[in-house]
């Protein structure tokens, strides 16, 4: 295939090195969760000494979209010197909420909640990036203000969820409604900065807004977002535009998923899509990219690894694979619970158990 013959031009990197994205391997590989960093940076963003990143985990504790005081502590137990934290999914409007009791970043009242949150994590020597996220059609009219229908790419609703959840038909966001979603990804990375997030991380994964323009198995508009794959892009490269010119390149990292087919998002050509969205992303100079890939890490391709459930279940998991010590397990049935203790904070450290 053309495709892959490509590939083998595709700036990656080499480990630990801030340079173009450069490698012959496939885009599969580079997409566990891997970290690459795009150009050369001036921010001290990139000045993280522990390689191993706490994921983006929605949690569902942040009671009516606002930070709750018990983050303060989930944060701070996972917040190693020169570590890297990315935070909860974090919604940018009211008509980006998909789940209950996620955070928020687009009222004063939000930024005022996030503050003492993003302070313990400086205050312990971390560096800290929100992620700005927009649900899309990945949800219902009871999340939406006045129970209106969630806005999308599309107006195909998804496919009946097997877990319980419920999504409404989504309404196809026009042509013109579409640069108001791009200023509200704009503006909620502003209000990250005065909340004194170190930079912003754009959820442009896992079936929500960004990726539902993405993929061409949700994306069926026939305007300049839709159709070839330039066009399927436009939305996503207009918001690193917006909020890197906002903020500064240097700050900004993005998430996408090219191979998953969450909330009924694939696509038909993955591959083509990723290696688009890569070379598309080095000419804004972003901080980094954040995907999937466990053969980057095999292969030492990897700037930074990003752990999840581990992290949530191992608050000092940087030093427990420092000592080879044994981890915790994580218990599922607590994931998306809203109780500020359990599951949450509760877990121990190894000193902790060591003593037990």
């Amino acid at each position: 295939m053309g495709e892959v013959q490509n590939l083998q031009e595709v700036p990656l990197i080499t480990p630990y090195k801030l340079v173009s994205f450069t490698g012959t391997y496939s885009l599969e590989s580079v997409l566990v969760d891997v970290i690459l960093q795009c150009e050369v940076q001036k921010h001290n963003f990139h000045h993280y000494t522990i390689k191993v990143v706490l994921a983006p985990l929605t949690r569902m504790k942040s009671y009516e979209n606002v930070p709750q005081t018990h983050a303060v502590l989930y944060y701070a137990q996972r917040t190693t010197k020169g570590g890297l934290l990315i935070a909860e999914g974090t919604v940018i409007s009211d008509t980006a909420i998909g789940y209950p009791n996620v955070p928020g970043i687009w009222k004063k009242e939000q930024v005022e909640a996030w503050k003492p949150i993003v302070n313990v994590v400086h205050a312990k020597g971390g560096i800290f990036a929100g992620q700005i996220w927009h649900t899309g059609r990945v949800s219902n009219t009871g999340f939406q203000p006045k129970g209106q229908a969630p806005v999308s790419s599309t107006d195909k609703p998804i496919s009946p969820s097997n877990n319980g959840l419920h999504f409404s038909a989504p309404r196809r966001l026009s042509t013109e409604e579409i640069p108001q979603i791009i200023n509200d990804f704009r503006l909620a990375a502003t209000n990250a900065m005065e909340a004194g997030f170190n930079g912003v991380e754009i959820h442009g994964a896992h079936g929500y807004l960004i990726d539902q323009f993405l993929k061409d198995q949700v994306n069926d508009r026939t305007d300049e977002y839709g159709g070839s794959l330039e066009n399927r892009c436009r939305f996503a490269l207009e918001v690193v535009k917006a909020v890197s010119e906002e903020i500064g390149a240097d700050r900004v990292g993005i998430r996408i998923s090219p191979f998953a087919d969450y909330n009924d998002s694939g696509d038909s050509n993955p591959e083509a899509l990723g290696l688009y969205m890569a070379e598309s992303l080095n000419k804004y100079g972003i901080l980094y990219l954040h995907g999937s890939g466990n053969n980057a890490v095999v292969a030492n391709h990897a700037d930074l690894v990003v752990y999840g459930r581990l992290f949530l279940a191992n608050p000092d998991l940087p030093k427990r694979f420092e000592l080879d010590a044994p981890l915790n397990k994580y218990d599922r049935n607590t994931f998306c619970t809203s109780d500020p203790v359990v599951g949450y904070t509760d877990y121990p450290f190894l000193d902790e158990t060591n003593s037990a």
